[in-house]
């Protein structure tokens, strides 16, 4: 019997199930990735996480939408956290690891993660190598989402987002085919608040005196692949499902990526291994 908080399989549409089941039996042969997106508002992370979430069959994890879950669902971290922000605090460092923690364990999660918003500074990054390793894992790829800032406002300005998906479409460079409307859903399309000139110079001097130096910090790892993110977001799709191999020494260490299905693993190498 179904619990009142559960989805009776019996109600169902039956294409529905064939359709998850054979997404699961895809994504059993898919091996198991952690990656990182890295760059300022209006690089494009939100229009090439979904395609990568889909092909790899990774879980998107946006360190919003865990805090908001977290503190719906009265979770201990949950919990912890709804009184930080209702006294005005930032929720801690430790918190939010903790909070990514808990998502990773969810089966959508099985096959890995895109991390989305963390970390933002060098201690969180350090931070979440130590969870990550008491588990045994790693981040195997971060992706730097590298543009001018002087091309960013336009972008900015220009963007509506699908809540429910993540999905990101611009009025000018990639219009949904309804205005106001998510293509795949029929859903409105929503404008995010700090979506304007004057939060957007903010939240750039942020990313450069704090998260730059999170790009530096995994690069001396060996694991950064540097995306041209002024590109057009087909290009950049492109740049993405690269195939490539590439070996090179990275900090006095021989460091080898294999062409292939794991296209993403290879973006960027060639920026390195001149």
């Amino acid at each position: 019997m179904a619990s009142s908080s559960s989805v009776n399989l019996e109600d169902v549409p039956s294409e529905s199930l064939m359709t998850e089941l054979l997404r699961r039996m895809k994504c059993a042969t898919k091996p198991e990735k952690r990656l990182i997106l890295i760059g300022p508002p209006g690089s494009g992370k939100g229009t090439q996480s979904p395609m990568i979430k889909d092909e790899y069959c990774l879980c998107h994890l946006a360190t919003g939408d865990m805090l908001r879950a977290a503190v719906a669902a009265k979770t201990p971290l949950g919990v912890k956290a709804k009184e930080a922000m209702d006294k005005g605090e930032l929720v801690s460092d430790e918190l939010v690891v903790g909070i990514i923690d808990e998502a990773m364990k969810k089966p959508s999660c099985q096959k890995g993660f895109i991390l989305d918003g963390f970390p933002r500074t060098v201690g969180q990054a350090q931070m979440l190598d130590e969870m990550l390793e008491k588990q045994g894992v790693k981040i195997d790829k971060v992706l730097d989402f590298a543009i001018d800032d002087s091309i960013l406002e336009e972008r900015i300005t220009g963007r509506w987002i699908h809540p429910a998906s993540g999905r990101s479409y611009h009025t000018k460079f990639a219009p949904p085919k309804v205005p106001g409307v998510d293509d795949v859903t029929g859903e409105p399309l929503i404008q995010r608040k700090d979506d304007t000139a004057a939060v957007l110079k903010s939240r750039l001097d942020a990313f450069h005196k704090q998260t730059e130096p999170v790009i530096d910090y995994y690069w001396k790892k060996g694991i950064v692949a540097k995306l041209h993110a002024a590109k057009s977001p087909k290009e950049v799709t492109e740049e993405v499902q690269k195939d490539r191999t590439k070996s090179c020494q990275i900090d006095g260490q021989s460091s080898r990526e294999e062409g292939g299905k794991e296209m993403w693993l290879e973006v960027g190498w060639e920026e390195r291994c001149r």
